[in-house]
């Protein structure tokens, strides 16, 4: 009997975690006010986004082959 509560009471908490509402703020607390010279204040989305520099692309590409590695004068043997 309290396993099933216990799977019951956990199928609950599970089922809060993939709740989706619009984000507002808390009560009583405003959004931040919006950047100078900015027209519209941001909403709770745009100041979820991430600024570039905070997650840049990658544009680097990866080595698809075996290939020999340059020759690197830093890959020096562990002092003893």
């Amino acid at each position: 009997m309290t396993k099933a509560i216990a799977a019951l009471g956990l199928a609950l908490v599970l089922t809060g975690c993939a709740q989706e509402a619009e984000l507002v703020p808390a009560p009583g607390e405003t959004l931040p006010p919006p950047p100078y010279g900015a027209a519209d204040p941001l909403t709770a989305e745009d100041l979820l986004e991430l600024d570039p520099l905070a997650a840049p692309e990658r544009n680097v590409e990866l080595r698809r082959e075996s290939e020999e590695r340059e020759e690197d004068p830093f890959d020096l043997p562990p002092p003893k």
